[in-house]
């Protein structure tokens, strides 16, 4: 840590003081992905299925991640090793071009599935805190079976492609049974599970980070403990002039340079740099 930011967490010497024992996690193990979601089937609301059925044609235009559900067990086999069943949700906006019409807007959900396994470590304690009752739903289950936490870090996937296909039924095809009312209040329709004579499919591609955290008690060195040094104010950049504040913001150049058809930016030529 630089002198500069360690001023800024602390107000004191920098010489170590003391070794402390803290509570934090370890990470036992982490993997990341790449994944091309091909035809991913999405979930009309009432009121969009309706368009679609008279569409001539539809395209997604964007999608959004909603959320993600994350569960851990222990792999039969190891148990040093864990299984993770992630499920993503993601809302999805499309157009649909009926007739000569301007194009309508189509919403509806999307949900993909997968399973990853990671080392987790193996530890034979018993954890329970002073804020778990007995009465709390799992809590008898979550904290004494000692779980590694997962964690998924993941971004809005991106839209490759998208198609519409005519469907009298499901036709064996995988149907999506149950969704969870948080996840059905994000949309103001009720959506459409079955009986649909269309259905909307796009391709997304999608990046994510997955890891399993344990706890874990370390010693560090402490400098001190952190102590703001700066003073509060109420009212955001009343203590100092405004025009000097801006005259250190850097001139964002970056942002007048045109972009190639590749997503580069083209370099400025010298005599416009500073």
């Amino acid at each position: 840590m630089s002198e500069q930011n360690t001023d800024t967490l602390r107000c004191g010497s920098a010489e170590p003081r003391q070794a402390m024992s803290i509570h934090t996690r370890k990470i036992t193990d982490s993997c990341r992905d790449k994944d091309c979601i091909e035809d991913l089937r999405v979930y009309l609301t009432t009121g969009s299925q309706a368009i679609l059925d008279s569409a001539a044609n539809a395209r997604v235009r964007c999608a959004e991640l909603l959320y993600t559900y994350i569960d851990v067990e222990p792999v039969a086999f190891d148990r040093n090793h864990y299984c993770i069943d992630i499920t993503f949700y993601y809302r999805i906006l499309a157009d649909a071009v009926v007739g000569v019409s301007r194009p309508a807007t189509l919403y509806g959900l999307a949900v993909f599935s997968k399973r990853a396994v990671l080392c987790g470590e193996d530890s034979r304690a018993h954890i329970y805190r002073s804020d778990t009752r007995i009465g709390e739903p799992d809590g008898l289950t979550r904290y004494c079976a000692n779980l590694p936490t997962a964690v998924v870090e993941v971004l809005d996937p991106m839209v490759l492609s998208s198609k519409v296909k005519d469907i009298c039924d499901c036709g064996g095809s995988e149907c999506l049974t149950q969704v969870p009312a948080a996840i059905r209040g994000q949309f103001d329709e009720e959506l459409v599970l079955s009986g649909d004579r269309r259905r909307l499919f796009v391709t997304l591609g999608q990046f994510s980070i997955v890891r399993l955290e344990r706890d874990a008690q370390i010693m560090v060195n402490v400098l001190d403990y952190a102590i703001p040094c700066k003073e509060c104010c109420d009212t955001p950049g009343s203590g100092e002039d405004p025009c000097e504040m801006f005259s250190r913001i850097p001139f964002p150049a970056t942002e007048f340079s045109p972009r190639n058809c590749d997503g580069t930016e083209e370099k400025a030529s010298g005599y416009q740099t500073c």
